[in-house]
């Protein structure tokens, strides 16, 4: 389709709110109509607009990054001996890049089928064995930034997600939906029996279970974030849980040069020879793990969006080259974040029936205001407001995806089994392992394998999961097992 096409197709097909009976019948041609340009300019109003559903997205993302750019950046400056002004002007540092860089000119404007890079929370707790195997955070990012651009740019991304079937995918869906719901219901728990008030969690779950099931049946599931974190925090508050405003308004260092400096910053200077080597396990690892978890967001889009959406449903390829520019721009520039695709942007976004762009260009203004005020950051990381976001907005919708796609076929031997080893492990190890078993024939649906030929049987599955097992194996990842590499042994 040529540009004066595409910008004609959705300026004489869409139609105002006023032709439609209901507003989700009007969102979902707004999806059917939309054709966004890939890698060239798309402006607001001419090749899509906002809706006050884009703040849905928004919003979750903005607590989203506070709290997963925070935890990276404490993992790295924790055992180097920063403070925790160290950390705070970081993410502050980190949140302007993603929104002014990205969240703006990425997603929003050159390719809105780009979702946004966010953070890779899975990584974080092998970040204490990066910083003591000598690391750095500069040379981890670069050479996560290089193998995730040559993956998107040599449309490996895409392949793999290809040879990943539906059974794999939903049982991958569901062990990372509960195992964030369990793990953000025992947070909520410890951090209310700190103070021993544990009455608080239990009274804001069991509010939260309830307000989630009545917008269930009138089907306004999209609701779920800011009326979860608005109830969380009147409850918890009104309870008695203890929440006060501590970081004031300001701006960070823009200098690299401060970031990257031999006594200020990071106090690193730059990296050597020696720190990029240290680090290439791990990067490789990084990486791998981007195709389950950019898969997982994919097929989200896909079970929420009507028939006939495929140009606004997000391009794996595409999303890892933004992934991998935003990772090497952040790292050089002196930040920390280790970058995948924004979960807690692209799920909500799903789930209200909206594209990437526009909420892609409100989460660059939140971030950006949440940075500077400082104060907004506060309210993100309190526990009830940050778990109730995380349960409603991301793993709970994660849950009913996995469950959707394990429903049809013969997707549950592959969903157990990716499921089980994922425990074993870790979702990388148990959707790489699945993969191959499933594409063999062993479980699942032996008909699929057959039409896969050698190469997508048991070629490309067999050294993937080849080459991510020696690279756990060096690392020391499988349990029982002490790292074969001295250097990634933790005394």
């Amino acid at each position: 389709m040529t540009e004066p096409q595409t910008e004609n197709s959705y300026r004489t097909q869409r139609k105002p709110r006023s032709a439609f009976a209901t507003r989700e019948a009007y969102l979902e041609h707004e999806l059917q109509v939309m054709a966004p340009r890939r890698w060239a300019p798309n402006y607001p109003f001419r090749d899509y607009r906002f809706e006050w559903e884009d703040w849905i997205p928004a919003m979750a993302a903005t607590i989203g990054k506070v709290v997963m750019v925070a935890a990276i950046v404490a993992a790295f400056a924790t055992p180097l001996g920063l403070s925790t002004e160290f950390i705070t002007e970081n993410i502050r540092f980190e949140m302007l890049i993603a929104a002014v860089l990205f969240a703006f000119f990425l997603s929003g404007f050159l390719n809105p089928t780009a979702n946004l890079p966010g953070t890779h929370g899975p990584l974080i707790p092998m970040i204490p064995l990066v910083v003591a195997s000598g690391g750095h955070p500069m040379a981890l990012g670069i050479m996560i930034g290089i193998l995730g651009f040559i993956l998107g740019i040599t449309k490996c991304g895409s392949l793999l997600t290809r040879l990943t079937s539906n059974g794999v995918a939903g049982g991958l869906l569901l062990y990372l939906g509960f195992i964030g719901v369990t793990s953000q219901v025992g947070r909520l728990f410890s951090w209310a029996e700190s103070f021993d008030k544990g009455h608080i969690a239990f009274v804001v779950l069991l509010a939260t279970i309830v307000m989630y099931a009545l917008l269930e049946h009138f089907r306004k599931r999209w609701l779920a974030i800011p009326l979860g974190c608005l109830l969380a925090g009147l409850i918890a508050f009104a309870l008695g849980a203890p929440f006060e405003f501590t970081t004031e308004p300001g701006l960070p260092n823009m200098n690299p040069a401060y970031w990257w400096g031999e006594s200020t910053g990071w106090q690193l200077g730059l990296p050597d020879l020696k720190a990029f080597l240290a680090v290439t396990p791990f990067a490789i690892l990084a990486v791998a793990m981007w195709s389950p978890d950019f898969l997982g967001h994919q097929v989200f889009q896909r079970l929420n969006y009507p028939k006939n959406t495929d140009r606004v449903i997000m391009n794996i390829d595409d999303t890892m080259i933004g992934a991998a520019s935003r990772q090497i721009v952040g790292s050089v520039m002196g930040g920390a974040n280790i970058t995948s695709s924004w979960g807690t942007y692209i799920v909500p976004a799903a789930i209200a029936k909206r594209p990437i762009p526009g909420g892609a260009v409100l989460t660059g203004i939140l971030c950006i205001a949440t940075a500077i005020l400082g104060y907004p950051m506060d309210l993100a990381v309190w526990p009830p407001v940050l778990s109730i976001a995380l349960i409603v907005g991301v793993f709970l919708p994660l849950l009913e995806a996995g469950m959707q796609m394990t429903r049809k076929g013969k997707t549950t031997e592959s969903a157990a089994v990716v499921i089980f080893s994922s425990a074993i492990v870790n979702p990388v190890f148990g959707w790489s392992l699945t993969v191959l078993l499933d594409n063999l024939g062993l479980i699942g649906c032996k008909e699929r394998g057959q039409e896969l030929g050698h190469t997508g049987r048991w070629i490309i599955p067999g050294i993937v999961f080849a080459l991510l097992s020696v690279v756990m194996l060096a690392i020391g990842m499988f349990p029982g097992v002490p790292a074969v590499v001295g250097a990634f042994r933790m005394e």
